[in-house]
């Protein structure tokens, strides 16, 4: 068995890795300029999906599913998002940490559930994709 790390967890794996298991965080340096906030995402699919739902028959708890799941098909655009982070307010800035916008500090991001879930996918892979 092999011992590969992700995020400070220990994974074993059946074969040895062609891959490196270094991870260098990206530096980002902010642009002097706060992006206007409708730059951040392109709606534009989830507005014509929400539109062909509301003129659709069908039921309005249907339509309320169908209307959730359309935004997903949002876009976006996480270097105007993290020139913006940048430029918020503190308030501002929590609360895109706490959805994952962006990710500036290791332990918050371990308190939110997104390395867990990093974990949780890492085990999943070396459990179906190792021999």
């Amino acid at each position: 068995m092999k011992q590969h790390s992700l995020f400070g967890q220990e994974f074993e794996s059946k074969t040895e890795s062609i891959y490196t298991s270094k991870i260098k965080t990206p530096e980002y340096q902010p642009k002097n300029q706060k992006p206007h906030i409708l730059e951040l995402f392109d709606n534009s699919k989830t507005k014509r999906i929400i539109s062909e739902i509301n003129q659709s028959n069908i039921s309005e708890d249907e339509k309320k599913f169908l209307i959730e799941s359309a935004k997903r098909h949002t876009v976006f655009h996480y270097q105007k998002i993290a020139d913006y982070y940048s430029h918020a307010s503190k308030e501002m800035q929590e609360l895109m940490e706490r959805q994952a916008l962006v990710i500036i500090d290791f332990d918050k991001a371990y308190q939110y559930g997104y390395i867990k879930l990093a974990h949780e996918i890492a085990n999943q892979y070396f459990e179906n994709y190792e021999d």
